[in-house]
């Protein structure tokens, strides 16, 4: 049997890591948008979220692309279009979120 290290700090953890991706109030509401809708562009989105400030929407999206769960695409033109996508990355976030969906169907009051 493998002796296994005392886990001394969450984020050391894969279950942290993950945490660590999707944490905050706005990623995985991002993230469902852009399974449902996609590609899609920022107004659109802002629109969907509605209650989310311009520069929340902006850092949040940003973190996202940094941690490679989605891709920017720019098209240069007048007026600027920049759609979203989620990478293979994460695509693969599908089946938790899917998970959470299931768990909310079931225990919602």
């Amino acid at each position: 049997m493998r002796e296994e290290k005392p886990i001394n700090r969450l984020q050391d953890t894969p279950f942290g890591y993950t945490l660590s991706i999707i944490s905050g109030k706005w990623k995985m509401v991002i993230l469902y948008w852009l399974v449902e809708a996609q590609p899609i562009r920022y107004n659109e989105l802002q629109r969907l979220i509605g209650t989310i400030s311009h520069k929340t929407l902006s850092v949040q999206l940003k973190e996202l692309e940094n941690d490679g769960l989605i891709i920017r695409r720019e098209y240069p033109q007048i007026p600027p279009k920049v759609e979203y996508n989620l990478s293979e990355k994460g695509q693969s976030l599908y089946p938790l979120m899917e998970s959470m969906c299931q768990w909310g169907e079931k225990y919602k009051t």
